[in-house]
This record gives C-alpha cells, structure tokens and sequence, in this order.
C-alpha cells in the first residue's frame, strides 16, 4: 500500500492544502478519476504531436516520457534570479573561484551519446532506464548531470572552468527529492611544465589555511584502490590532487565557515571514493548540526577524457574545438603534445548544499513563486528561511491494480509498473502539493499470474 501525504502548505503557499488540492480550477482533477492503467499508458506511449522547446522540433517514439509539468521548469531557470538562495550559492562559488570562467549552457537538451556513451556509461547502466531518465526520444533527453557539457567545454581550450546547470532525472517524491535540482562542477587543468607553480600556490594555500579554525581529517592515501593514473607523472598527480583539496577545503571554509559556532572549529572530513571519471577520487564531509554531511565528490580527470576532448594534443596542428565527435582519424594524425596535462574536477549538488546554508526544510520551495519566501533572500547574503504557514497536513490513501510481471514483459521498455510511474502521475496531478509518497503496504504472497494490489490515498 502506498499512501501520499499531501503537503502542508505550511512552507509553500501557506494555504490550506486540502482545499486547494479540491478547489484549485487549474489543476486537472478530472484527470485524477481515469483508472491507473490509462494514466501509465498515458506516460509511456507516445503522444502524436512532437516536442517544442526552446524553438527546436523532436518527434516522439517509444522513448518518449517527458510529461508537460517537466517541460514547465525549463523556462524557470532559478540561477538567473539574482535573490534566489541557488543564485546566491553560486555566486558566492564563483567568486572563490574568480580566476575560472562560468558557463551556464542554454539548453538541458542534450544527446543519449552526449549525456551517456561519450563520458563512458556501459549499456547497461541503470541510469539510461526510463525509469530513471527523461527522455524526449531514443536520440535526444533532457540532461541528467552537468557532465553532459564536460567534454565539449574542454574542447573550447579552457583549462578551468565552472558550470552550473537544472538537471533532470525521474525520481520519489519526498522533502529532499525533486525530479529537477541544481548541479556545478568545476574543473583546472595543468600542464606538466607548471609544476612549480602548481607547488608554489600548493604553499600558499596550505598556509592560508592553516591560519583559519579549521579541522582537516584525511586519512585518504594512494593505494591500488584509489591510484594515480598510471599515464600521469606521480609527482605531477601528487600536486594535483594536492591542489585539489586546498582548494575545496578553502571553498568549504568559505561557505560553512562564518556559519559555525563561535569558538567552535570547521570540521571536514576526506573520504576515498569511486567515481568513472576520476582517480583518486574521494567525497568530502563536514560535521554539521551533530553529523556528518556529504558535500560533494571529486578526484583527478581521467587523461581519457582529456586525450577524447583533444586537450593533449597540440592546437597548432588543428584546434580541439573544430574536431568533429567522430573524426578518429584527424585525431590520429595530431601529435601528442609533449606538456602532457592533468587536472582536477568536482561537482555538487547546489540544492543539498543551499537547504543547509538557508534552513530550507523542503527541496520544493526553491520553485515557489509566493513573496514571503522570495523575499526573505536578498543577493550576496546567507539567511535563515523563516516559515509562514500554520496548516497541517493531511493524508490520502489509494489502491489499485497493477499487472503482473513475467518473462514476457519484464524485458520491455515502458511496460513494467514501476514506483517512479506512479510518482509521474502524482506530480501532474497535484503538482508541488504532495510531500511525500510512502508505500506502505505490498502483497507479499500472490499467485504470479495475478495482478499485484498496492493500495494507495
């Protein structure tokens, strides 16, 4: 059984939320009456009209499965807000990084290969799934990670860069979820003949830092498990991933820093990881309110994606940036540029990180057009979100059938129920009103030709 928990408009828009879920004209209620079945196929087959975004045309095949209130957030684009506590968080990371240029690409539609097969995802990746993507058809899909973008800005000759991006990715409905959030990552790229500079700001930093409250744990080391790449020059890879850290670290100071208890010290943690593109990699902490909190990952780019980008070899002969995708062989023929580069990278999550910073309860707030929560945030400035509702929430159940799966159609695209479906169906229906969806209760022991009877509110 499923039961969905319809929020309180306590910390939205501070109306009485059983009302506006019956009252409100807009919402398509009588959608809500259809039976399930016509609902998910609804999702999964696609409509005869195609797609129109941002002035571009995409038709629809059996991949299609971007509803309209996905569609709706595009044009929202909260990190041009200047007041926005996620346009106030990345300013305040762009303004540590001030030497780094910052990009913000126009559109989220991106390529299967770009968002996918160029960064290296095997076939069977889950996160290619319908379940798990927004897809506009088999070619085209909403990006899920701003590393979509990776490769193509290496190709531009930047050596450091910042991008900040909405992404999209199908998803529960709970207070820390959403189906579109905030990424940034970031990256600098060094060639080998700079190594004493790499180690002269190394010094620098280090001692800048060791002049701030700050409790720096890292046990983190270079094993078998999280090694140096074995094209890169250790000394070179040891400055690097030196340089990576002193800059996150002052990064973290930067933002958590003058939120911390006076005469209490900064505590943040380093943790070996395992990402694709990355080695060594790790995942960085800090204690906050009592516990440790995941701030973002990072690591030393993998040379593949650099070498793919053309960042080895020499622009002389032929710039990165006019490399066709496909061109193999013009890459063949460039010689290897003898500063051979390496570079660090990390990414985090701006909505994880901004609900800390601003006391934001509900990840759904950052899309609330009501002033007494715009007006709270003011540009350059951390504060803390200061609620404005007193009603409570109230709870609906619903059940219903869903068809069994077998050998015949657990292989099948679309056709399988699954818990991110019925989430799909909550959200166009009732938008940003339900706050959590919780299944409470499943047959456990049915015949498997039978359909299956979660029940819901």
């Amino acid at each position: 059984m499923w039961t969905t928990k319809t929020r309180s408009i306590s910390t939205l828009l501070g109306q009485c939320s059983r009302c506006r879920y019956v009252s409100t004209a807009s919402r398509p209620r009588i959608e809500a009456r259809l039976p399930l079945h016509t609902q998910l196929r609804r999702i999964s087959t696609p409509a005869s009209s195609p797609y129109q975004i941002l002035d571009q045309t995409y038709k629809r095949d059996t991949y299609s499965n971007t509803p309209p209130a996905i569609l709706s957030k595009i044009d929202r684009r909260l990190l041009h807000h200047p007041s926005h506590p996620l346009s106030i968080l990345r300013n305040i990371i762009e303004s540590h990084f001030s030497t780094h240029t910052s990009l913000t690409p126009s559109s989220p539609i991106v390529s299967v290969w770009q968002n996918f097969d160029e960064l290296g995802f095997p076939p069977d990746h889950p996160g290619r799934s319908l379940t798990d993507s927004y897809y506009l058809n088999k070619e085209y899909m909403l990006r899920t990670h701003t590393s979509a973008h990776e490769v193509e800005t290496y190709r531009k000759g930047l050596d450091r860069w910042l991008i900040s991006a909405d992404v999209y990715r199908r998803d529960e409905i709970d207070a820390s979820h959403y189906p579109v959030f905030h990424q940034m990552e970031g990256t600098q790229v060094w060639p080998s003949s700079d190594i004493t500079e790499i180690k002269e700001l190394n010094a620098k930093l280090q001692k800048e830092l060791e002049s701030c409250p700050l409790i720096i744990e890292d046990e983190t080391t270079i094993s078998s498990t999280n090694p140096y790449q074995p094209t890169h020059d250790p000394e070179l890879a040891e400055e690097v991933t030196k340089h990576l850290k002193h800059s996150l670290n002052s990064l973290i100071y930067r933002l958590f820093g003058s939120q911390q208890m006076e005469g209490e010290p900064l505590r943040v943690r380093w943790i070996e990881a395992f990402f694709p593109f990355t080695s060594p990699s790790y995942e960085v902490e800090v204690w906050w309110n009592g516990e440790w909190l995941e701030l973002l990952g990072c690591g030393v780019v993998q040379q593949k994606t650099l070498d793919q980008a053309g960042m080895s070899y020499l622009r002389s002969l032929s710039r990165p940036s006019s490399l066709p995708y496909s061109d193999k062989k013009q890459c063949q023929r460039l010689m290897p540029d003898q500063s051979h580069k390496a570079g660090w990278a990390f990414g985090l999550g701006l909505e994880r990180i901004a609900m800390v910073l601003f006391n934001i309860p509900d990840i759904r707030l950052f899309w609330s057009n009501d002033k007494r929560f715009l007006n709270q945030f003011k540009s350059g400035e951390i504060t803390k979100f200061q609620p404005y509702s007193k009603y409570p929430p109230c709870y609906k159940d619903m059940s219903f059938w869903v068809p069994p799966i077998s050998s015949d159609t657990a292989g099948e695209k679309g056709k399988v129920f699954h818990e991110n479906d019925y989430c799909e169906i909550v959200r166009e229906v009732a938008g940003d009103l339900v706050e959590n969806v919780t299944l409470v209760r499943f047959p456990l022991f049915v015949d498997s030709s039978l359909p299956l009877y979660p029940q819901y509110c």
